[in-house]
């Protein structure tokens, strides 16, 4: 599932014009790493300081796991453009192509409902 919300990140990237490059996915894989290791010292911190256990292997564990799905999913966007879906479309975009499209919506559910 998290390489699939990647993908899906990275789609949205794309259509919004941002240009991603295998490049990209390195930065983000380097910036995500380096800034989870941050937030685990200051989450480890904070558990020292309230007497609360934490478990860094399994969060530093989970941390790289996260980091190789970033580069995994950049690389299956990179390579099989054609799996890379389009969104859904949104209402606007709906209601613009089928103006009464929430009418017949509802008369269909109160047909099914009667």
């Amino acid at each position: 599932m998290a390489a699939d919300i990647t993908k899906a990140l990275y789609r949205k990237l794309a259509i919004q014009g941002v240009n991603v490059t295998a490049d990209s996915f390195r930065v983000l894989r380097a910036t995500y790493y380096r800034t989870a290791l941050d937030m685990i010292d200051a989450f480890e911190h904070d558990a020292k300081m309230n007497g609360l256990t934490f478990d860094r292997h399994s969060e530093e564990s989970a941390v790289e796991l996260f980091s190789n799905v970033i580069s995994h999913a950049g690389q299956a966007f990179t390579e099989n453009p054609g799996e890379n879906k389009p969104f859904v479309p949104s209402w606007n975009r709906v209601q613009s192509a089928f103006p009464d499209i929430l009418q017949r919506l509802y008369a269909a559910v109160e047909e099914d409902n009667a």
